[in-house]
């Protein structure tokens, strides 16, 4: 397995890096997309994340890797009850390739077992693999359709559902999908845009002082990756405790009705379509209070929060040609701006 790139070590990149830790912190927030130029890393962020995890507690011997301590358990795990033994595993940061198959994706009928004994056996795909952590699709605008639809359901339910060959298989699948992509390659449907929590624009860095730096780090970690790994391994151990810690605060965050208002107040300037974007809001803004050691949800966490929760929700305007980041903005200003003048 090839070596990950330190995630302390990516230079600039704020917004990425902040939604990736916040949907880290929260996998409710509804997963992260990642949109902009060829090389600003989108992909070494996402697989950065997958040495940066600490470690989970699951059933041992679980193909799904099951909560011991969760409600929803996978039939084989269920039939236990409650003699299941815990070990601790790696939380999978699992890829889609743009080229897999239906069955690769879900699952399918395990044909070795089938003609070597005769059994109808499951072998479950990637989205077993994914339960409990991260799938990353790179080039998600490409994803084919029947795919998207496919992860729009398992995404809505948190559950794999395999009926064919003879089989039925239900298990649990539920993690927080990262995709990434060029817009210029194509849109991202509707439907599928709306499942994720945050949306990201990157670009490539403008500051001379900011891309000597990011091609000196990738030409050293490229040559040495371990002496690379080692000399940022404290600032990941850091940023590793640092989520455990706001994972633990998380539920301790307040988030009272003024932070409810202004995130209404935010939502209604814009026309966001329903309450998702809201609800979001008030999410990504309580993960980062907890990553910043913040006991309630003020102004600032929800302007930090609010381009990535809100950009992607806005209806187009015939009227208006500036991007949904400058109209996020400005709504930003106008909303906590007049209130902090009144």
């Amino acid at each position: 397995m090839a070596t990950p790139f330190p995630f302390s070590a990516i230079v600039g990149q704020e917004e990425m890096k902040q939604a990736i830790l916040i949907a880290a912190v929260d996998p409710q927030v509804g997963g992260v997309l990642v949109f902009g130029d060829r090389g600003t890393g989108k992909s070494t962020a996402v697989r950065a994340l997958a040495g940066l995890l600490p470690k989970m507690r699951a059933v041992a011997g679980c193909r799904y890797g099951c909560d011991p301590e969760a409600s929803a358990l996978c039939d084989d795990c269920a039939k236990l009850g409650r003699s299941l033994r815990s070990t601790l595993l790696p939380v999978p940061v699992v890829d889609l390739p743009l080229g897999a198959t239906e069955d690769r994706v879900v699952g399918a009928l395990d044909l070795e077992r089938a003609l070597a004994q005769g059994v109808k056996a499951f072998e479950p795909g990637l989205l077993a693999r994914a339960h409990r952590g991260f799938l990353y699709i790179d080039e998600v605008n490409l994803l084919e359709d029947h795919l998207v639809d496919l992860l729009i359901d398992v995404a809505a339910s948190g559950e794999n559902v395999v009926e064919r060959e003879g089989l039925s298989v239900r298990h649990p699948a539920r993690f927080v999908l990262v995709g990434s992509g060029n817009p210029e390659e194509g849109e991202l449907r509707p439907q599928l845009l709306d499942r994720f929590g945050l949306s990201v624009e990157v670009k490539t860095p403008q500051e001379l002082g900011a891309r000597v730096e990011v091609v000196k780090r990738r030409d050293a970690f490229e040559r040495e990756p371990a002496a690379f790994v080692e000399r940022w391994r404290k600032d990941d151990e850091r940023l590793r405790r640092r989520l455990v810690k706001a994972r633990a605060a998380l539920g301790a965050v307040d988030v009272d009705d003024a932070a409810h208002e202004q995130a209404a107040r935010l939502c209604i300037a814009l026309g966001t379509d329903g309450l998702r974007g809201e609800l979001t809001l008030i999410r990504a803004a309580r993960a980062l209070a907890a990553l910043n050691g913040r006991a309630r949800v003020g102004d600032a966490e929800l302007r930090a929060v609010a381009p990535s929760a809100l950009r992607h929700r806005l209806r187009r305007d015939p009227l208006d040609d500036s991007g949904s980041s400058l109209r996020v903005e400005r709504a930003i200003d106008e909303v906590f701006g007049v209130l902090r003048a009144a």
